[in-house]
């Protein structure tokens, strides 16, 4: 960051970027902060291809720790490593900042007041390295770390609670997965997803899970807010409709169709049926729960979490 006086120093950011078995993605990420954020800090949950090795090669520091879910990594994250700065951007290893981001949040920390502790951006998602339309427009990934909780009511997403006001910049996020090339480990990946959302909706069903006190539904609130609401008319409705009826949401009325023939193929494999599966996960379930063979604990341990999920 350049003062009005024309000398250059640290900007006051640090970055945060979770990693696991992402030599495919790490590096176009890392190029993009370097050089610019005052600290970049990547959270690693034990990667065994050459991750480590391209954040040294650009002397990036690099801290363990093992992953359970993305709430808990991160939460872990945001809280425990020895940051230097009090805004901290969030990213994940397949992310890019764009040029227009960065200029906005050198904008916004040299103007910081001290009222607004979060920033949402906008989020472009590219599929097999083609953009995709159609998705959550905005996320929340610029935060001022003293005003910011981890919900914990989700077992698949993650979102923070902010204790104050928050703002909107224009510049946006890349998010493009390389490893998603290979289409196995994006299947095999939503498979896993499918498994704890269905989890995630029988127990929210049962009143185990709720959403928390401090985040409302509010389909005019923030985009956490607006998604918490969403979700609840999703619950609501008919199982094996709803995939049906969210792929015409998603590929015609949020214009997911503009991304041509590779919209379609996410679209139909996302929307579709993934959304299937995670109905076809349900009524599993509910048939081993009413039939005795399986327990909330068993449920819970089935999908790979813990038994204290059952306690938020």
């Amino acid at each position: 960051m350049t003062d009005a006086d024309g000398t250059d120093r640290a900007l006051p950011l640090s970055v945060l970027v979770l990693t696991h078995d992402e030599e495919k993605n790490i590096a176009a990420c890392l190029d993009s902060v370097t050089g610019w954020a005052g600290q970049i800090l990547v959270v690693d949950s034990g990667s065994r291809d050459r991750t480590i090795e391209l954040c040294a090669e650009r002397g990036v520091e690099v801290i363990h720790h093992d992953y359970l879910d993305h709430r808990s990594q991160m939460e872990w994250s945001i809280a425990s490593p020895p940051w230097l700065y009090e805004w901290l951007l969030l990213l994940d290893a397949d992310n890019r900042v764009t040029p227009d981001l960065k200029v906005e949040i050198e904008q916004v920390l040299r103007a910081d007041d001290g009222t607004v502790h979060g920033y949402y951006n906008p989020h472009h998602h590219y599929f097999r390295n083609k953009r995709v339309y159609g998705l959550k427009g905005h996320w929340l990934r610029l935060i001022r770390r003293s005003h910011v909780a981890t919900d914990h009511s989700e077992l698949v997403d993650f979102r923070l609670i902010v204790n104050g006001p928050t703002g909107t910049l224009s510049g946006a996020i890349i998010e493009s997965n390389q490893k998603e090339l290979d289409i196995d480990f994006w299947i095999d990946k939503h498979q896993k997803f499918a498994r704890r959302m269905a989890a995630e909706e029988i127990l929210r069903s049962e009143g185990i899970l709720r959403w928390s006190d401090t985040l409302k539904p509010n389909l005019f609130g923030t985009p956490d807010e607006r998604m918490i609401w969403l979700k609840n008319r999703w619950y609501s409705t008919p199982w094996h409709v709803r995939p049906v009826l969210f792929f015409v949401y998603r590929y015609v009325i949020r214009l997911g169709f503009l991304g041509g023939w590779t919209g379609f193929v996410y679209h139909f494999m996302e929307a579709l049926w993934f959304r299937l599966v995670v109905d076809l996960k349900l009524s599993e379930y509910r048939s081993e729960l009413c039939a005795g063979n399986m327990t909330f604990d068993d449920l819970v341990k089935s999908v790979g979490l813990p038994s204290s999920v059952l306690q938020r």
